[in-house]
């Protein structure tokens, strides 16, 4: 049996990613269709970037990965297939593919443009449900990517803002509030492991915020900590509450550990 993904920033209050399955279903009924989120914020493509970057890779190979946070849709905005060596992924040519794209093999990228994988007739509002949803459904089927479409070399990326390092320290920035208030930023364990050796102060935008720690638990019931998070990256958390309405964080923050001075 065949996986679909689906990420989107459609949420669960309307007939949206319903619909979409019911498009999956009635092309491939065999097929097992997995909800990632349909929470990512209206028309963030980073965030979907970043929530598809963070949960791909735990699904079995030749999993399709369909991300569909779509601001541009019914635009010049392209459409692509990619195969990498151990998944697919279908959606926007927009970037929201792209951090996970940057950890594969790509074998093939393909422009969606065979109208006979379509739904008609294509709404100019709802590509999710006319375009992506059957192409991947189709695609669960063994069809070969080679059928969505022509090849294309390259796609749209999304800069990754890599953190900068110092002796003492390492300052990167918030790329993610996740629905607990907790803000991750893309400072990874790699970067943690060098930096971390002793006890550390977490700053934001200039200002003293918490320590590092192993764990949430490890301050007071509504006290903040940093932690390295489950996705791989530094996150900034309230033990019992919300990081992000605390201290008013946004996407885009600075943020810089910084290790003690030596006595």
């Amino acid at each position: 049996m065949r996986v679909i993904t689906l990420t989107t920033d459609f949420g669960a209050t309307d007939w949206f990613v319903g619909t979409m399955k019911g498009v999956i279903l009635g092309i491939n009924p065999q097929v097992q269709i997995v909800d990632v989120t349909h929470e990512i914020s209206p028309g963030d493509t980073r965030g979907g970037a970043f929530a598809l970057a963070a949960s791909y890779n735990f699904f079995p190979r030749r999993t399709i990965h369909v991300v569909v946070v779509d601001p541009g849709v019914g635009s010049q905005r392209g459409a692509i297939a990619v195969q990498t060596t151990n998944y697919f992924f279908v959606g926007p040519d927009n970037g929201a593919l792209s951090f996970a794209l940057s950890r594969e093999k790509i074998k093939a990228v393909r422009q969606i443009t065979n109208e006979n994988l379509f739904l008609q007739p294509v709404s100019n509002t709802f590509h999710g449900r006319d375009l992506f949803a059957p192409v991947a459904a189709h695609l669960s089927k063994g069809w070969p990517i080679q059928k969505t479409g022509p090849a294309t070399k390259g796609f749209v990326k999304i800069g990754w803002p890599e953190p900068r390092r110092r002796w003492r320290s390492i300052t990167g920035e918030i790329v993610y509030i996740d629905r607990f208030g907790n803000a991750i930023t893309n400072i990874d364990s790699e970067s943690l492991s060098a930096t971390a050796e002793s006890p550390c102060a977490v700053f934001v935008k200039r200002k003293r915020v918490c320590t590092f720690q192993r764990f949430y638990q490890a301050v007071p019931c509504g006290r903040p900590v940093a932690v390295l998070g489950s996705s791989g990256f530094l996150e900034i958390a309230v033990n019992g509450g919300s990081a992000a309405e605390s201290f008013g964080l946004i996407v885009g923050d600075a943020v810089t550990l910084r290790r003690k001075a030596p006595q």
